[in-house]
């Protein structure tokens, strides 16, 4: 009967042994007893572009704030898929629901033209965390996220105001909606609260991609005098380069920091810091919120900063500055409001 026991406990350690090898060596506890535990299951979030990740603007910057989180939070704790060019949102339907399927537990479709197919979805993965902007409509499952774009335009009003020669400035606008008319609408308050006789002239292109028609636009602009310009989306690329091409003309940026793409003429960029939204949603999520919160982007809670371009940091008066970091202080503390019209045009 000795000799049974003494065999058996061998067996029992060496059993225990190569479970523990199996294991890293570590034996796995409970967390909730304290211990030490399996390592936490991965989050895997999609993203669904209406352009590229290397647009230099609206879907770039998301993509950027993504890959932030991920480098942050670890390879191994965050996964990432990404579609691109879906811009039509039939299409874009299908990548969103393909996601859910797979078990994604974020999907983000980084889009205001995403907002009626994204709850049509959402229903049907009431488990599945759904996100969307610029908006402000939620669901139980679904985030919108909103940039107060308008403090950003706000600002740069003020600097292009301090900074025209001619008494012209240009818009070169995508379409009427969005944070796209939120940024002109602040911009152009900026510039009026800083000099009234300034002339802001605005014109569209009907389009979020229409980049040549972007350059065009630009070029009429700085043929009707304007010398400082201004503009958002993806299409903004072709107007930088267009101002770029003439001397004495400047552009300010929003959505990200676009001096990269024209060193000697973009001034400074209004800069969406997605990565803390991405991490409220992840944080919401882990807390059992799956959605149904406005999230905004706003300088008091530093997910819109305002950035000058370093290269070009002499060419801008401490005057025009000083009075731009006023007013940034003034939003952060709620003191100054931008207020937009009551009516805003819908995507």
């Amino acid at each position: 009967m000795k000799e049974w026991k003494k065999i058996l406990t061998i067996l029992v350690a060496v059993t225990f042994l190569a479970t523990l090898a199996a294991c890293g060596g570590k034996p796995a506890t409970d967390t909730k007893k304290g211990g030490e535990t399996k390592q936490p299951e991965k989050i895997r979030i999609a993203l669904v572009l209406p352009s590229t990740v290397d647009d230099m603007a609206w879907s770039q910057s998301m993509y950027e704030g993504l890959k932030a989180v991920q480098e942050k939070m670890g390879k191994d704790k965050v996964e990432i898929a990404v579609s691109e060019r879906l811009g039509d949102a039939v299409n874009a339907g299908a990548a969103i629901r393909q996601y859910a399927s797979q078990g994604y537990d974020i999907v983000i479709a980084h889009g205001a033209q995403y907002q009626s197919v994204l709850r049509e979805i959402a229903a049907d993965f009431p488990k599945t965390t759904f996100a969307y902007g610029t908006g402000f409509q939620t669901a139980p499952n679904i985030f919108a996220y909103d940039p107060q774009a308008q403090e950003g335009g706000y600002l740069l009003g003020i600097l292009a105001a301090k900074m025209t020669k001619s008494g012209i400035v240009g818009i070169v606008g995508p379409v009427e909606s969005g944070d796209a008319i939120k940024y002109n609408n602040g911009f152009q308050q900026g510039v009026a609260a800083t000099k009234s006789d300034v002339k802001v002239r605005i014109a569209y292109t009907g389009s979020f991609n229409n980049i040549v028609g972007a350059g065009e636009l630009a070029k009429v602009h700085m043929d009707a005098g304007a010398d400082i310009l201004t503009g958002s989306s993806q299409q903004a690329v072709g107007a930088i380069r267009a101002v770029a091409e003439r001397s004495g003309k400047y552009w300010l940026s929003t959505d990200m920091d676009q001096s990269s793409i024209a060193p000697n003429t973009v001034l400074a960029s209004q800069v969406y810091h997605w990565e803390k939204v991405v991490e409220k949603m992840i944080s919401l999520r882990k807390q059992g919120v799956l959605g149904g919160q406005h999230l905004m982007l706003s300088f008091a809670d530093g997910t819109l900063e305002l950035k000058y371009n370093p290269k070009l940091a002499d060419k801008i008066p401490q005057e025009a500055k000083d009075a731009v970091e006023k007013a940034r202080q003034q939003i952060v503390s709620g003191s100054l409001k931008i207020e937009l019209p009551k009516e805003q045009p819908k995507k």
